[in-house]
């Protein structure tokens, strides 16, 4: 089961052992370790990594002054006039986390839930680690998706008016934006302003939800299952519906297309003239196409074991006969011995 948190994991590219359950425990305290530094220098609340050796993995306690632990979150029970405020404050407080995690971190906490959440002094403290994965994994935004589904399920048992889980994947993980708790604050009030003008039914909402839960998620361009309809969706303005729209550069290359639009009525004034002038140059000069292929055309490797076998040879006889030429001027060994005496003697 612990496989699939550490297969495709850069810092596990050396293998690790499958068979031996000792060594494998060793690997997950190490991991752990790691995992819990980063949060902890981010400011995450988490327990404080205190010594690790072999696969005993020293952490700080959280808990009162008597040794009794601080409870998991599902076994709180808020009392009072405004737990509902409360348990909302607990859920935006966490959204923060995540994106904290995942932005400064590079972290997806893989197993987020109720039961690896602390509630002490009046914070949540994540805990467990150790299956954390970088947000490269192969698997990170599944496992992202995953977190999100089960701190959405948990908080709406408690009542909470949750966000999208789409709209919390695209707040988690928009490159866009700082990780300051009153910014992130701002854009979650806006999130909600947005979600309150939609008007969307809740047999819609439900819909789109499931739609998201069992949707594809491409991490790379190499992943896209369709890129034509997909780049067709965006020259029509649909960018927006895209899962990976905050993972690509789809941004960028509408602003691109915005900026090409205004600068095409100057260019289609020009355009005439440009193409008389043009005729007779293009001629004799190389095409667009031609260029672009000769951008990503097959080119000789780099390194020696690459090199021509003559280019190597010339270069061989250019060192020998440089170094033919030191040896003719260097200075012999015994007139070089009686300068260093002769100089010595006069200083005594």
């Amino acid at each position: 089961d612990r496989d699939k948190y550490v297969t495709g994991e850069y810092r596990f590219r050396q293998g690790y052992s499958k068979s031996n359950n000792r060594a494998m425990v060793k690997v997950w305290a190490e991991k752990e370790m790691r995992n819990l530094k980063r949060i902890y220098a981010a400011g995450i609340p988490c327990p404080e990594p205190v010594h690790l050796r072999l696969h005993v993995l020293v952490m700080g306690f959280l808990g009162d002054k008597k040794g009794t632990p601080a409870p998991r979150l599902k076994d709180v029970e808020l009392v009072g006039s405004d737990v509902e405020d409360r348990w909302n404050g607990m859920y935006l407080q966490l959204l923060g986390y995540m994106r904290i995690l995942y932005q400064t971190c590079h972290l997806v906490h893989a197993d987020l839930s109720e039961y690896n959440i602390l509630y002490h002094q009046d914070k949540l403290w994540l805990i467990d680690v150790s299956q954390s994965v970088e947000h490269d994994h192969p698997r990170s935004l599944e496992f992202l998706r995953m977190d999100i589904k089960n701190v959405t399920d948990f908080f709406r048992r408690k009542g909470v008016d949750t966000l999208a889980e789409k709209a919390v994947f695209s707040f988690v993980t928009a490159v866009q934006g700082s990780q300051d708790p009153s910014a992130m604050a701002e854009v979650l009030k806006k999130l909600y302003e947005e979600r309150q003008d939609e008007d969307q039914h809740d047999d819609a909402a439900e819909v789109d939800t499931e739609v998201f839960r069992n949707q594809y998620i491409p991490q790379t361009l190499e992943q896209v299952y369709d890129v034509e309809r997909d780049v067709d969706q965006i020259g029509k303005g649909g960018q927006d519906d895209l899962v990976y729209r905050d993972l690509l550069a789809d941004k960028v290359i509408s602003e691109a297309a915005q900026q090409a639009d205004t600068n095409g009525v100057d260019s289609a004034r020009t355009g005439e003239n440009d193409t008389q002038s043009n005729q007779g140059s293009d001629a004799g000069s190389p095409t667009q196409e031609e260029d672009d292929s000769d951008a990503f055309s097959k080119k000789q490797p780099r390194g020696k074991r690459f090199e021509d076998k003559e280019t190597k040879k010339d270069h061989k006889k250019q060192v020998k006969e440089e170094k033919r030429e030191k040896r003719e001027h260097k200075m012999p060994k015994h007139v070089k011995k009686k300068m260093i005496n002769s100089t010595t003697r006069h200083k005594h």
